[in-house]
């Protein structure tokens, strides 16, 4: 078999296996919110599937300074939109590691790149909005579970201190057009927090603040019913700050 025919089948087999074709205007959606670049190209898919590269070279430079690092927001758009919408809090050893669109399964995959690598004393972790989207294909709630214990374990591993994150209140995905968001979240959330308590974490409850009552957003503090809003992440920051505390 030759290198092109090979890379064809490559191609073929992550399509159908992981339903490539949908992911498509997945990624276009899910990335409209400022500052986040699409993370889902079928290309990357094939070469960097939990995009190792995005934060490669900025790592190095943390790395070279030492042990500055402070806390790590490991996450996806949301994450990746709030060290965008709020540098002043995003220094000081405060590191944003989030990327638009991502699911646990690659978050998974750059911990020890993106968090670990950087020694901070405490991870803060959001995630799971994408799996309930099925942004790399369909997974269950205990995958998302799985990936979330996984995280955690490795951070308590190397010494960190760990802030699990709820994820935040979505009536709908405007990527993912009729889907039940908004319980699927709770349900996810009843657990986190739970989970958290279990193995002496930090709970940053950023639904119960944001939420409208009808699992949707209050008005204002979300552009598109998933990304917060500058006014989203002034209501974040403070729930953050005395998790970290």
């Amino acid at each position: 078999m030759n290198k092109l025919s090979r890379r064809s089948l490559i191609s073929y087999s992550l399509a159908a296996g992981a339903g490539l074709p949908a992911l498509a205007p997945a990624a276009v959606e899910c990335t409209k919110s400022p500052g986040t670049p699409p993370a889902l190209e079928p290309e990357r898919l094939l070469t960097d599937w939990p995009w190792l590269g995005r934060y490669r070279e900025d790592n190095k430079k943390i790395i070279m300074l030492g042990p500055t690092s402070k806390v790590v927001f490991m996450g996806d758009s949301i994450t990746e939109g709030w060290a965008a919408s709020q540098p002043d809090f995003f220094s000081g050893g405060i590191v944003g590691r989030g990327i638009s669109a991502q699911t646990t399964p690659q978050m998974v995959l750059r911990m020890q790149a993106d968090v670990v690598a950087l020694h901070p004393r405490v991870v803060h972790i959001m995630a799971g909005t994408n799996d309930i989207a099925s942004n790399t294909g369909p997974m269950t709630p205990e995958d998302t579970r799985n990936n979330i214990r996984a995280m955690t374990e490795i951070a308590k591993a190397n010494g960190m201190k760990v802030v699990l994150a709820s994820i935040p209140p979505a009536a709908n995905y405007p990527w993912r057009p009729g889907l039940e968001t908004a319980k699927t979240i709770m349900d996810m959330n009843s657990w986190i927090s739970s989970y958290a308590k279990l193995v002496g974490a930090r709970y940053a409850d950023y639904h119960s603040a944001m939420s409208n009552g009808k699992g949707g957003m209050k008005p204002g503090l979300s552009s598109d019913e998933v990304h917060p809003t500058a006014a989203g992440y002034a209501v974040m920051r403070p729930i953050a700050e005395a998790a970290i505390r």
